[in-house]
Parts: C-alpha cells; structure tokens; sequence
C-alpha cells in the first residue's frame, strides 16, 4: 500500500500521529473534531431563545427553570473537512537525485495517510500552466484508510516539467471549492511572485493553510564558481553567469528574503510553514507539520 512512497515502518507511525492532525478550518477537523458551523455535533456552541419549530430535545430546561424564559441550545456541528493538496508540478521539482519532487510526493503521502485514515477526504491538485487555471490535472477526491493506495498512485503519476502559475493555480482551487477547508501546497516556492497575495484570498475564503517547502541541499549550500552555462529546469533557456562570493552572498540573501516572506505570512495569518530537504528526516518534517511550526 504506498510501499514506494512511504514503508510500513513510517505508516504505522503515521498512525500513532494521525489524530494530531486537527484543522480549525469553519468545516470542519481532520479527525474527529468539530467544525464552526451551528449543528447537532456534541460540543456546545451557545444558547439562543427558543423559536417555533425548533427542536424541543434542545430546550435548556434548567435555564428554563431560572429564567422563564425558553432557550434552545445550539451545537458545532461534526462535518468533515476535505484535505486539498495542491502539489508544484513545474520542472525545478526535477532538480536533485533524488528529485525534490519525490519528496514532495512522500509529504503530500503522508499527511494524506493522516486524513484518509481517519475516515475523511484527500483531494490532489496539480499545479503546472497548460492553462489560465494554472492547473494540468484535478483528480476526485477519494475517502478512508482504503483509498491511500490509489492517492499514492496519484501522486507517482505526477512528473516535474515545464512552468507553473501557483497563484493562479491556488486561486482556481478556492474558486472551485464548496467550502473551505484544509489547503496544503507542497512547492519549492521559488517562483513566489503574487503567491502571498493568492495564499491571502484562499485565507480569506476560510482555508486553513499549510505550506511545506521542498528544497534540495545544494539549494541551500551552492557549491559552485567561477563561469557557468545553466539551463533553466522550466523554460529551456541557458543562463551564462560568474559565480563568486559576492554572487553567492546575494543568492544566500534572496533565499533568506524568500525564507521570511513565506514564514512572515503564515505568522500573520496562523497557518502553517515547512521547510525540509532531501535528504532529512521525513517523519521530524510530518512532526512539525503537525506542530503548526513556522520554519
């Protein structure tokens, strides 16, 4: 079941994990938890005065007795909420060996594992530009611990090449959504352009937002000098540039820039940002994840 993407091992501590995974988005949790809409779940919301048509078995009759006056009790309702993952496509996910986007496949893996396991609905979105929509394929959503199989065969059909428009792509996911819920983008974000703004509009739409950057090492510690042709993973095009510390001084600055934009907004508006690299642990990443951390 998965077994290419994640193992048995790492399953069965998704497991151990899968009720931490709790999201206060207005539908609902992943879980068990409740949503912010007024219904018949267990957990009481507040009281309002008793209208005709109301159902009787709400009556707070002890508040009756005090006051004379009729309340009826109002609940959260227990709704699940749809897991929305939109997974970067573009060709800068080929970089590395392994690729960036095998580890961002394992993410998407795992914290499917989290809501399907628990009975609710993972969707896959794949964000390339074939266009305006920003997205090359929208596969249904799938439902219970059943369906991880064929979510893991999703996401190994996806493969990194040509651009990719993620704020546009972001942008059609809320357009296309019923309600709000759970919105993780897996990406390396290295192409941010109006991305905070789209991020922004799906937050105020009422998406709980998760966003876990995937990076390659040599990314982050480029180990490169002097004069070098490099070919651009999305477009083709070669680049002739002269790598030295004053180049790479300002490469470390605009990533740390990018760094503190992505962490920045998800301070501001409580969501949550993961950054991992190829080649660390994956379990520690699902652990901060779950922790709501801002790297």
């Amino acid at each position: 079941m998965g077994a290419s993407l994640l193992d048995p091992d790492f399953l069965r501590v998704l497991e151990a994990l899968r009720r931490r995974l709790a999201s206060d988005a207005r539908s609902g949790r992943i879980g068990e938890g409740p949503s912010g809409r007024r219904g018949s779940g267990a957990e009481f919301l507040e009281h309002r005065r008793y209208e005709p048509g109301d159902d009787p078995r709400h009556l707070d009759w002890a508040a009756l007795a005090r006051s004379g006056t009729p309340v009826t009790k109002l609940y959260r309702a227990e709704e699940e909420t749809l897991l929305r993952i939109v997974l970067d496509a573009s060709g800068s996910l080929g970089f590395g060996d392994p690729p960036k986007l095998e580890l961002a496949q394992r993410v998407s893996a795992a914290l499917a594992y989290l809501a399907l396991a628990s009975g609710r609905r993972a969707q896959l979105w794949v964000a390339r530009s074939p266009g305006a929509s920003g997205l090359e394929r929208i596969f249904s959503p799938l439902r219970g611990r059943r369906a991880f199989a064929e979510l893991c065969r999703q996401l190994e059909s996806v493969q990194a090449s040509g651009r990719a428009d993620l704020a546009a792509a972001i942008d059609a996911v809320v357009a296309r959504s019923e309600r709000p819920g759970l919105l993780l983008v897996v990406s390396d974000f290295f192409d941010s352009g109006a991305v905070p703004s789209a991020l922004s509009r799906a937050r105020a739409a009422r998406h709980e937002l998760v966003l876990v950057q995937v990076l390659d090492p040599a990314e982050l510690d480029p180990a490169l000098e002097g004069d070098l042709s490099l070919e651009d993973s999305e477009t083709g095009e070669t680049l002739e540039l002269s790598v030295d510390p004053a180049a790479l001084s300002a490469y470390a600055e605009r990533l740390a820039g990018l760094f503190e934009e992505l962490r920045g907004w998800a301070k501001k508006n409580q969501a949550t940002y993961t950054r991992i690299a190829t080649g660390e642990d994956l379990q520690q990443a699902v652990r901060r994840v779950l922790e709501r951390s801002r790297d």
